[in-house]
């Protein structure tokens, strides 16, 4: 029998557009508008203008790959660096709940540079970025929750995401696409450690990642081989960043069972750790008619992961840290109803913000944590000042498959993030968005924004 590594090799090398599920091709072309606006919120960013001066030293100065947030071209390897850094700085990109993993931004920005570069279709576009969405997902779950105690999945799992979207691209056979994987897998990497000081890392875990994966898949297609049982060798990647891997996770109903729309959307710009519980408040606030001012107290009830993730981060320094702080994207929601690009840029350091942040606490629930990471519930005790303890619950926080984001809402988020980063005009953004919803009858992957004068 076929190692797993193997038989996913195979999967993704061989998969053919019409034998995807149309349902699924939807969600796909939704992935790929929703990531794009994320791409474009990432103009400006300090972390991603670093990562960008970095692709125009190393040049060329000219290429066939775009850079999205400078309107300049250069090679796949470095456009797919640039984009997807700047796809993850907003936190709006779209994650799976149980990879614990953020797809859009290690798959589309190495997939799409290849496909400007070599010509490819929307079709084959789409087929590949499924590709990198199928593969990538499934090494998250197979890595399990033990890995993403320390390890980000986005770094890590998604170097074998990128390697499996531009390997399909390429026309990789099975045995090549095994050789992509070793590739990748032997340079996965990123560390949650930098969150306790508010350091740039998250934007370089993602940058390597799409990079990384991309070389990976070009070496195979040149000769150059990778271990062959880079998941569960004795000195694989179970072996050196999981203690509960799971290697059955890894072909876990090929061509069956699409993970590619389990995917859910970002509504907060935040950590989507803090999505549940924001989503119960405002429910509790909503149904009981609460103001800010009402809250002495908000306990959140939630998994062991973001405990891992969020407790760390104490008293938020920058804009990007607070997106990772419970208390402040609850003080957010509680003040405005939403925790976005704008409530964070003017009011995360507000002193209001920061007293009723004081107010909000994190526990572990047993119920939470055993539905984790399946499932993402939402639950919360808030105390009032006049003396109730009143309860909240969401099962499916906005943006999980069973509460989606339409269309027009995906457009409108896009557009949003375009007019808050200023990464392009509103006209050139809907021009990009209509192109985008048409994808799979481009004949040719070109840019989407006007190259820079």
């Amino acid at each position: 029998m076929r190692s797993p590594a193997a038989q996913l090799a195979a999967f993704a090398a061989g998969l053919r557009f019409d034998a995807i599920p149309g349902p699924v091709v939807r969600r796909a072309e939704d992935l790929l508008v929703d990531w794009f606006g994320s791409a474009v919120a990432g103009h400006g960013a300090r972390p991603v203008k670093s990562i960008m001066r970095f692709a125009q030293a190393m040049g060329p100065a000219s290429g066939p790959a775009e850079v999205i947030v400078s309107r300049q071209r250069t090679s796949p390897y470095l456009a797919a660096m640039a984009n997807a850094a700047a796809s993850h700085v907003a936190e709006q990109d779209d994650v799976h709940n149980g990879s614990v993993f953020h797809p859009a931004t290690v798959v589309f920005p190495a997939a799409m540079a290849v496909a400007q570069a070599i010509g490819s279709s929307g079709q084959q576009l789409l087929t590949a970025s499924v590709v990198g969405y199928e593969v990538g997902i499934r090494v998250g779950e197979f890595l399990g929750r033990s890995h993403y105690k320390v390890f980000h999945t986005t770094g890590t799992a998604g170097t074998l995401a990128a390697a499996a979207a531009v390997g399909h691209l390429l026309g990789l056979d099975a045995r090549q696409m095994q050789h992509a994987f070793g590739s990748a897998g032997t340079q996965s990497a990123g560390l949650w450690e930098f969150l306790r000081t508010a350091a740039d890392s998250k934007q370089l875990h993602t940058a390597h990642a799409s990079a990384a994966g991309l070389m990976s898949a070009y070496l195979a297609q040149d000769g150059f081989t990778g271990a062959a049982d880079i998941f569960e060798g004795p000195q694989g990647m179970a072996a050196g960043m999981s203690s509960d891997a799971d290697p059955a996770r890894l072909t876990d109903g090929l061509g069956t069972r699409w993970a590619t729309a389990e995917t859910s959307f970002k509504f907060h710009a935040s950590c989507r750790h803090t999505h549940p519980a924001a989503d119960a408040l405002l429910q509790v606030m909503q149904v009981h008619g609460l103001k800010p001012e009402d809250l002495t107290r908000v306990i959140t009830q939630v998994h062991q992961g973001a405990i891992d993730v969020l407790g760390p981060v104490l008293r938020p320094e920058t804009v990007h840290q607070a997106k990772f702080s419970m208390g402040t994207v609850l003080a957010l929601v509680a003040r405005f109803g939403h925790a976005g690009l704008v409530e964070f840029d003017q009011h995360f350091l507000d002193d209001s913000t920061q007293s009723l942040a004081g107010r909000v606490s994190m526990v572990l629930d047993a119920e939470v944590d055993a539905a984790y990471p399946r499932r993402w519930i939402g639950k919360v005790t808030v105390h009032t000042s006049d003396g109730r303890v009143l309860h909240g619950r969401v099962d499916e926080p906005k943006g999980d498959p069973g509460n989606t984001l339409g269309r027009e809402e995906i457009s409108a988020k896009a557009l949003r993030l375009a007019a808050f980063s200023g990464g392009a005009t509103a006209a050139e953004m809907q021009t990009a968005v209509d192109a985008l919803w048409q994808i799979a009858s481009a004949s040719i992957v070109t840019p989407l924004l006007p190259r820079a004068c």
